[in-house]
């Protein structure tokens, strides 16, 4: 399993090497008096500690997507693994590290505002639209794929998925409407425990059953023939870049203590979460072939795999165990998913949420319509999804390199894997079943010209809003 192993230490290498130049390259001043402290306010604004930290952001952002995607980004074979390696050191910790950072040096801001302030004001409905319509389909997700894999342990019917799809509701509003120290900062480390032993548990058993998880290929191995291009780039996403994690980050960067924590909660948590998706990708392609492996996914989506990989490595015991480690993930990012919508649409209507009233009436119709969605396929809301997320992720890497470039600062280490995406974002939607289906060269060309021309408007916005010596970071009190 040699490249499953040198995929892992390249994982840590990126974080020990890449991640410091990130955040040297960002400059941090742990002078600097953090939101936590600035804006106090005992419901969002609330300091808490590095560790608390880093786990509630690693749960925050590995909903299924680090199991789920990697598991059917495994049909393709071990070329997924080069995606999930250099997608998670170049381009997803680079935007997790980013967003977080710049959130922070801003009252703690969501996406929308510093897309406002960075690439401008009419942005602002855009990505608050977008960031709204992955944060329903996220916390829809991440309520029917847990729902199914708690039905599935207890063999239940339609009557009782109902019941625990109601269950988890409620979780979610609470979690929603009560201070962040209430529930989640004080749950999460138990749940990281879980999850972070699962999946130890999944890795050691692969290893000591004398799996074979295959060598480096670079051949597309998936059944149905889907291209790698640039299907793969969507199928895995919360394991290598993730627009859904810019929306999370902002949560923790209202709760951050000092700067310095930065790397460790922002970029150290994305190469956490990638080395999840390798462990469930390589136990994917270890255990079944790919034939096999899409028959499971399709006759009870990778809901199904991850109970059967689970049980097969662990026993009957330890699978459950193993599993429930696995259902904590859309839990745990479900309910920030709400809760992040609920404190965007405050951000955007200026409604302050220290009254209970006021997040609850704002975060109500959130969950109705979220009920709403669970009718739909997941295949479909999978699909729209990894749209969505990208997109968004795009936007977020596009604002990082704005602040860098505007401080003078290498904005490439943003704007280089922000281009990339942008290109496979037009792409997947000229080309997929939910977009246009355009096939032939039209969709290189219109990628290729969308593309140039977006970048054109950077460029030019970039250079005017440096000459114009644009403050990125909002003044606060200094510590003395």
């Amino acid at each position: 399993m040699i490249t499953f192993f040198v995929a892992l230490a390249l994982l840590l290498v990126g974080y020990l090497v890449y991640g410091r130049y990130v955040e040297k390259t960002f400059g941090i001043k742990e002078e600097r008096t953090t939101p936590a402290y600035a804006s106090q306010d005992g419901i969002d604004y609330v300091p808490m500690g590095k560790k608390r930290n880093s786990m509630i952001q690693l749960l925050n952002i590995a909903g299924v997507g680090p199991i789920f995607g990697p598991i059917m980004g495994a049909l393709y074979g071990p070329v997924a693994f080069l995606w999930i390696v250099f997608g998670s050191i170049f381009a997803g910790a680079v935007h997790d590290y980013l967003t977080g950072m710049i959130s922070l040096r801003n009252n703690g801001a969501h996406l929308p505002q510093l897309a406002e302030k960075f690439l401008g004001r009419s942005l602002r409905h855009i990505v608050n639209g977008f960031a709204l319509l992955l944060l329903l389909l996220v916390g829809t997700v991440f309520v029917t794929s847990p729902s199914n894999m708690i039905n599935n342990l207890f063999d239940g019917n339609a009557s009782t998925l109902m019941f625990v799809i109601f269950a988890v509701f409620a979780y979610y509003i609470l979690a929603t409407l009560l201070p962040v120290d209430k529930i989640i900062g004080r749950i999460y480390p138990f749940f990281g425990a879980l999850l972070v032993v699962s999946a130890i548990g999944i890795a050691v058993s692969l290893f000591a059953q004398g799996y074979q998880i295959p060598e480096m290929t670079l051949t597309n191995m998936h059944p149905d023939g889907l291209p790698i291009w640039p299907l793969l780039f969507f199928t895995i996403s919360c394991g290598a870049l993730s627009g859904f994690h810019a929306t999370q980050s902002p949560i923790i960067s209202r709760t951050t203590m000092k700067e310095s924590n930065g790397r460790s909660i922002f970029y150290g948590m994305m190469i956490a979460e990638a080395v999840i998706a390798m462990i469930w990708a390589g136990a994917a392609m270890a255990i079944f072939e790919p034939g096999e492996l899409l028959g499971l996914i399709n006759s009870g989506t990778p809901a199904l795999v991850v109970q059967e990989v689970a049980t097969l490595m662990l026993g009957s015991i330890g699978g459950t165990l193993a599993i429930l480690g696995v259902i904590v993930l859309p839990i745990t990012s479900g309910d920030t998913a709400f809760r992040s919508a609920r404190m965007i649409i405050a951000d955007y209507l200026s409604i302050a949420q220290k009254k209970f009233s006021s997040r609850l009436w704002i975060a109500l119709p959130l969950f109705a319509i979220s009920y709403v969605l669970t009718n739909m396929d997941f295949q479909m809301l999978w699909q729209y999804f990894n749209w969505a997320n990208q997109t968004t992720a795009v936007i977020a890497l596009f604002v990082g390199a704005m602040y860098l470039y505007i401080k003078g600062k290498n904005h490439y280490i943003a704007l280089l894997p922000g281009t990339f995406m942008l290109y496979a974002v037009w792409f997947y939607i000229l080309t997929a079943p939910i977009g246009f289906k355009l096939d032939g060269v039209l969709p290189y060309v219109i990628s290729t010209l969308g593309t140039l021309t977006l970048l054109v408007l950077f460029h030019k916005r970039a250079r005017a809003m440096r000459a114009a010596q644009m403050e990125c970071d909002i003044p606060v009190k200094e510590v003395a």
